[in-house]
């Protein structure tokens, strides 16, 4: 990965140049997070170096920053199938001219719902979650609406070493029916667990690329599968209090300040994450005003 002890800074202050020397980077946090400047995201669909060098720098930071990005929608489905192909969204469907393209479009009429205001990494009820996903700006509210994202690899690292010890092994069922499907009619709520059984993961995963451990679980995530054993349960009382407790506790660290970086939507602006080891937050603190982005989510592997 870029190691930004040896980038060469420019005259300006707090950005990187680079390596290539093609566009700029400024770190936002010390933990997650980067903007970037000089870059046409168009280009990068096209271009196999300068996407090489944001890809390289999604690894790093996690999640990347662009603002005054005019695009189409077809740059930016383009862009997002440079990472892999592209999956739709059972409960949103996408652009008919543009599959994989999701409209997230929140306004008067859009239903109260609170799936995107949680800490969640997107769609873990598959078997194979996102790799990441490209999120455009296509409205935003003049106050409001920010979004959150939080690194969980350094979630994980910073867990006290009991707790590394204790849900080394685990595993975690993620459901759809629990979260999208809850507020359904009972038969519309079974067909579409019918179509999305359970998936099971690690409660630890491994990053393919960069071989991080990341915590993962998240709002999606409703139980352990594999806790009630002799090491944890004495009599079948303790179950049921050890096991979410430890659960709601791996969960809450998602909230953690020091893990994350909240950004400040614009028209045009765009975020690049690796949805592999991040969760993010929409804060739905805009209404009555309108908010409107389009999402691209890339298909992934089973976690590990």
């Amino acid at each position: 990965m870029t190691d930004t002890a040896q980038l060469t800074y420019s005259p300006e202050p707090h950005t990187i140049l680079s390596p290539s020397g093609s566009f700029r980077f400024a770190p936002l946090t010390c933990s997650i997070g980067a903007e970037l400047f000089d870059v046409n995201l168009g280009d990068a669909a096209r271009d196999d170096a300068l996407f090489a060098e944001l890809r390289e720098l999604l690894l790093e930071h996690k999640v990347l920053f662009l603002r005054d990005q005019d695009m189409s929608r077809a740059e930016h489905v383009a862009l997002a199938e440079r990472f892999g192909p592209l999956e739709d969204h059972p409960a949103v469907g996408s652009d008919p001219d543009h599959p994989g393209l999701v409209q997230i479009y929140k306004d008067l009429d859009s239903p109260a719902e609170h799936y995107e205001n949680a800490f969640h990494c997107d769609a873990t009820w598959r078997e194979n979650p996102p790799m990441g996903c490209v999120l455009r700006c296509v409205e935003t509210p003049p106050i409001g609406g920010d979004t959150i994202w939080v690194n969980m690899a350094l979630a994980y690292a910073k867990l006290p070493e009991q707790v590394k010890k204790q849900i080394d092994g685990l595993r975690a069922r993620h459901s759809i029916e629990a979260s999208f499907g809850a507020a359904q009619p009972l038969e519309q709520r079974q067909a579409l667990h019918e179509r999305f059984p359970d998936a099971e993961h690690p409660v630890v995963r491994t990053h393919p690329e960069t071989g991080e451990k990341i915590l993962f679980v998240n709002a999606f995530a409703t139980h352990f599968v594999n806790y009630h054993t002799p090491e944890h349960i004495r009599y079948g009382i303790d179950y049921a209090p050890g096991s979410s407790n430890l659960l709601n506790y791996l969960i809450s660290q998602a909230s953690i300040p020091e893990y994350q970086v909240r950004w400040r939507w614009t028209k045009n602006s765009v975020a690049i994450w690796d949805n592999r080891s991040t969760q993010h937050y929409a804060v739905q603190d805009y209404w009555p005003a309108v908010r409107k982005m389009e999402r691209a989510g890339i298909i992934g592997d089973r976690p590990f």
